[in-house]
């Protein structure tokens, strides 16, 4: 039992490494590997509330003004966000995502996606068949 364990745990191990190959990839494609795991969430947030003020954005993430104003001043010399002021008010500003900004939101589902075309490459129809309805059992 001990063995089946630590075998699940290689494979388990390999896949999270392909799927963390995969991020790194995308990180690089938008000239961005240092990107940290709080600018990733900041980035997910903006892009998931779409009409996100800075006031609004210090809000969801619980930071001050100050800090939502250093991190979308980051963002935007990165490529990543732009500022768009409100056509309904001028006093008013909204956080837009970059298409990169966008690219760089979603580089987890894009990680995913890409580890399971590799899968996918790498078995035949059968065998893929066959792990998604293993994978169904666990979750």
């Amino acid at each position: 039992m001990a063995a089946r364990h630590e075998h699940l745990f290689e494979v388990f191990d390999r896949l999270i490494a392909i799927k963390n190959e995969c991020s790194s990839e995308i990180f690089s494609e938008c000239g961005l590997s240092r990107l940290t795991v709080k600018q990733v969430t900041y980035l997910k947030t903006i892009d998931e509330h779409g009409d996100v003020t800075f006031s609004s954005l210090a809000e969801i993430t619980r930071n001050s003004k100050p800090t939502v104003t250093e991190m979308v001043n980051r963002f935007v010399r990165m490529e990543c966000a732009y500022r768009q002021k409100s056509p309904d008010d001028g006093r008013v500003t909204y956080i837009r995502l970059t298409e990169k900004g966008r690219m760089l939101a979603n580089a987890e589902r894009n990680a995913l996606n890409r580890m399971i075309e590799r899968v996918v490459r790498t078995l035949d129809e059968n065998e893929v068949d066959l792990l998604v309805e293993i994978l169904k059992k666990v979750g």
